[in-house]
């Protein structure tokens, strides 16, 4: 193991250490998560934590804060040794995470949720002073920009991103010592993201410290003072974000070079005149007005938007999971697709940006969650043959790299990351016609992010249909064939792929 360095941006000023990890080590079963892993994080410091997925970064961070319990090794804290069992033990030594899927409860308003753990102050005799819990938290909403956000409504009625929000001013009203960000900015707009950095700073400029874990290696220059790397659960080096490019970290991820191709490199090519899906005058209240559209065979079509412009809506609308959803959306034949099972059956394949309650079933195996779209095809006269389905799900999990003990393991288990390739695996199993994919890189690492767009030109060349919602304007500029924006439910621009088309373009269709 390499000795771990202490930097900080600009170096002159000698920096008191807030945070000290000494030989930390988990095992999962057979899988050893994190491998003897020291290192140390100044106070005043923004530490971004990098790694391909499955690297150790959130297992490590998850010990740190109470989720999981420590292998071996340990934290200090100020020069005190932490022995945190659960996550509100950690909040009270001044530790708090936003972690990278869904961290809200359902079943309970917003502002119990931002108090889960921590309703002292609100009860009285053993009455909880509902009243005075949600004028605090409202407050704290109106503090932080988030004001539409209602304290007293119900955490249900709010989107994926939205609820990312609450958990940010849930994780960052104590002020803790050490802030952990696990890959949270991959589930909010531009907007979300501006607001997250903004409290960064603040953390920053107080004092106390960040450990920031992202896979946008761009984004990890530009917020991050100091680079940590993992690899395969070890501790790699660390690194000042002022010294390095993104190609230095992508060789600390991966021990070797990765390849100059990334994005696809073509342009003028035609597209098909074979139209495959037809989208007519499709509205959801609320979310999007007026959505028409084709899709044509070989064509990979891109949505993209600020948040709340209804475009992750266009997917399950699609899809037939929008049960309010009016207008027509049809296949060549002229099938209409009103409902999932119907979408499935008809060779469309959807895969969401929440992944964890959308796309996969957490307590279920690799599997079962790769083998559940294609058992009809796998049966045998009624009938399921367990090697069978192994063989399947293990063939299409091994396609996407997928990092796993064998395909009995739960997605539980998995890194965020390795969720997604469980996802992406059942629908190269059921070898769809179309496929709905938002935010298909989502929490993937550069090396897996280049080979899934490699996956999306082959299934492009096969002829193939693809939409991709996306967040990120250099992915939709660098796959799409066509390029819709949203913007208040509605399409408020096209653009044909082109070498000229730029982020302005499109940018000023989104605002």
């Amino acid at each position: 193991m390499k000795n771990q360095v202490q930097l900080a941006k600009g170096g002159a000023k000698e920096k008191k250490t807030l945070l000290v990890a000494s030989h930390i080590d988990k095992r999962f079963g057979m899988t050893h998560a994190v491998n003897d892993v020291s290192l140390t994080v100044d106070a005043g410091e923004i530490r971004a934590l990098i790694g391909e997925n499955g690297s150790g970064k959130s297992t490590f961070c998850q010990m740190l804060c109470g989720i999981y319990t420590i292998g071996a090794g340990e934290f200090t804290l100020e020069g005190q040794k932490l022995r945190i069992r659960n996550q509100v033990e950690a909040n009270n030594a001044g530790i708090s995470i936003i972690v990278q899927e869904m961290g809200t409860l359902s079943g309970l308003t917003v502002a119990e949720n931002i108090f889960l753990g921590h309703e002292d102050p609100f009860v009285s005799h053993g009455v909880k002073n509902s009243r005075a819990m949600n004028r605090e938290a409202q407050r704290l909403l109106d503090q932080y920009g988030f004001g539409r956000i209602k304290a007293a409504s119900m955490i249900d009625q709010y989107n994926f991103e939205d609820r990312k929000l609450i958990e940010i001013v849930k994780g960052t009203y104590m002020k803790p010592k050490i802030l952990v960000i696990d890959e949270t900015t991959t589930a909010l707009s531009q907007n979300g993201r501006l607001e997250l950095y903004k409290i960064m700073d603040a953390v920053r400029a107080d004092g106390r410290s960040v450990i920031f874990i992202s896979h946008d290696l761009g984004e990890v220059l530009s917020h991050a003072d100091t680079v940590s790397v993992l690899r395969d659960g070890e501790y790699i080096d660390t690194v000042r974000s002022g010294d390095v490019t993104e190609d230095d970290l992508k060789r600390l991820m991966v021990g070797r070079e990765i390849g100059s191709a990334y994005y696809r490199t073509d342009y003028g090519a035609p597209i098909s005149d074979e139209v495959v899906l037809s989208v007519r005058d499709v509205a959801v209240p609320g979310e999007i007005h007026g959505i028409s559209f084709d899709l044509h065979r070989g064509e990979i079509l891109g949505f993209g938007g600020l948040s709340e412009c209804g475009m992750h809506e266009v997917g399950k609308a699609i899809f037939g999971a929008s049960w309010d959803r009016t207008g027509q959306v049809a296949l060549a034949d002229g099938t209409r697709i009103n409902d999932i099972p119907t979408a499935i059956s008809h060779s469309i394949a959807y895969a969401s940006k929440d992944r964890d309650n959308e796309s996969i079933i957490l307590n279920e195996s690799i599997r079962n969650n790769v083998a559940l779209p294609s058992l009809e095809e796998l049966a045998s006269h009624g009938l399921l043959n367990g090697r069978k389905l192994t063989r399947f799900a293990d063939q299409h999990a091994k396609q996407m790299q997928t990092k796993m003990q064998n395909v009995k393991q739960f997605v539980s288990d998995l890194s965020g990351g390795n969720k997604q390739k469980v996802v992406l695996a059942r629908w190269l199993g059921k070898n769809s016609d179309i496929l709905v994919l938002d935010s298909p890189t989502r929490g993937i690492d550069v090396k897996v992010k280049q080979a899934i767009y490699a996956l999306m030109e082959e299934l492009k060349e096969k002829g193939k249909s693809i939409i991709m919602i996306s967040e990120e304007i250099p992915e939709l500029l660098g796959m799409s064939d066509r390029i819709f924006i949203l913007k208040d439910g509605r399409i408020n621009g096209e653009f044909l792929r082109s070498p000229e088309l730029n982020e302005e373009d499109l940018i000023a269709k989104m605002v």
